[in-house]
């Protein structure tokens, strides 16, 4: 082999393995900025302090809005006709509830993707959907106490997380970043379902 040959060589060599290892180098993540919108509530999960907290105001607000427009009824059938209510609910809440559901398994999975994590801290998606759960279940109306007392103990639920909200949360992607919070609102409706069986 000639001294031409020799140095020539390795530089042959150079590009051959430049290529190849770029070849094998990961490409870049796009950015799911729909899905991040989404998952985030707007961005409330972007907020340094409470994000889930500001999650579960998102969905309080979203409830009340809803039947605000919704629901242009005098204020004494709104508190006292059950059958109002169930009718509303079928109308409004539910169809609301099945899109922040799907938007929300959808959403928070690509996210938590994203972002390398099974949960990460910036989703407040499930919250948003669990405290609209909350208020669904129990049939709760423009009423500030059971609004206020329905978001207490839909947070207090979601912290604590009691069987088998812990258990859900090992569902695979996004099922198990929602699932937790659904759990969680079934229990705060039934909260306010006792506190308005003793006239609370």
């Amino acid at each position: 082999m000639t001294e031409k040959t020799d140095s020539a060589s390795p530089a042959a060599q150079a590009p051959a393995e430049s290529v190849s290892s770029s070849a094998s180098a990961p490409q870049p993540q796009k950015k799911p900025r729909f899905a991040l919108f989404v998952a985030t509530a707007a961005g409330l999960g972007y907020f340094p302090k409470a994000p889930g907290t500001l999650g579960s105001l998102a969905g309080v607000a979203i409830y009340s809005l809803i039947q605000f427009f919704f629901l242009p009824l005098p204020t004494w059938v709104r508190y006292f006709d059950m059958t109002t209510q169930v009718v509303w609910i079928a109308w409004t809440a539910i169809p609301i509830a099945i899109i922040l559901a799907i938007f929300g398994v959808w959403s928070s999975e690509r996210a938590a993707r994203f972002a390398g994590q099974k949960d990460p801290q910036f989703v407040v998606i499930d919250e948003v959907s669990g405290q609209h759960l909350t208020y669904l279940l129990s049939l709760t109306l423009l009423n500030w106490k059971y609004l206020l007392l329905g978001f207490i103990l839909f947070r207090v639920f979601d912290i604590w997380k009691p069987f088998p909200a812990r258990q859900a949360e090992s569902l695979p992607g996004g099922w198990g970043i929602m699932t937790d919070d659904w759990v969680a609102g079934i229990y705060a409706a039934l909260g306010l379902w006792v506190a308005r069986a003793f006239g609370l």
